[in-house]
Parts: structure tokens; C-alpha cells; sequence
């Protein structure tokens, strides 16, 4: 699936979510998301939640995924990690830069660095692995 077709399937499939993330680029590895920051997103002291660092990881990875198999909804999280480094601030979107480091038949194994804009450090790091279910 190429980055406008991720974006259709997450419109019709996960419509709850989809206005706020959008899967920007395709790479040779991975693929990029970029969240837009709103105030929903913010915790006391003008910093990006973990749980919307979280979900920007996850939906990066899951879409990541269904770039290299197709459209498998049922694809779900076994396991993550997620270290958090930096603060994110407040009025900057959040970037996602997704690696597939293992695509097999059941699992697959990603990581993804989430950069605020304008930033260069990365402000979290995530790594998951996706149960396939069988075609």
C-alpha cells in the first residue's frame, strides 16, 4: 500500500483518529507519520502526552506494516516498549520515522523514532512487535 492508500484505509477503517495522523512518505525500510498537536494532546506543562507519543508510534508501525502485506486489519500489537527522552513541546507536531526490522509470515518486529518539529533529537523512541493473522 503507498502512503495515499494508507491514508483512504485509515479515513474508512479507524475514522475516530484518522483527521489527526498522516502517513506522509513511503521508504525503502519503514514510513513516516506525522501527528498534527492539538490541545486534546497536551498535559500539564505544555508537553505532548505519552499516550498520543504512544499512539503515534503504534498507528506508525501498524501502517508500516500493512505497506509491505496489504490491507489486514486484524494485524494487532503482541509487544512495546516505548522510552521516553525528551520533552515534546506544545504547538509542534509530532513526526514518526517507522524501520521494519523483521517482516515475517506471523510477527513482525518495527521501531520508530518520533521527532518534534523544528527539533532535531528524537523525544521517544518505540519498539513493537505485530502478531500477522493467517491469510
Amino acid at each position: 500500500m503507498d502512503a495515499k492508500a494508507l491514508n483512504a484505509f485509515l479515513a474508512e477503517d479507524f475514522s475516530q483518529v484518522a483527521p489527526e495522523f498522516s502517513v506522509t512518505r513511503i521508504t525503502d525500510h519503514g514510513l513516516v507519520v506525522r501527528l498534527a498537536v492539538g490541545d486534546r494532546h497536551l498535559r500539564p506543562g505544555g508537553t505532548v502526552s505519552g499516550p498520543t507519543m504512544f499512539a503515534l508510534a503504534d498507528l506508525a508501525i501498524y501502517c508500516a506494516i500493512l505497506s509491505r502485506i496489504g490491507k489486514v486489519a486484524l494485524a494487532v500489537t503482541t509487544n512495546a516498549s516505548m522510552d521516553f527522552m525528551r520533552k515534546p513541546e506544545a504547538g509542534r507536531d509530532l513526526r514518526a520515522e517507522c524501520r521494519l526490522l523483521k517482516l515475517g509470515r506471523n510477527l513482525a518486529v518495527a521501531d520508530a523514532l518520533i521527532f518534534s518539529e523544528g527539533a532535531e533529537p528524537p523525544v521517544a523512541r518505540a519498539a513493537m512487535t505485530y502478531a500477522i493473522p493467517p491469510r
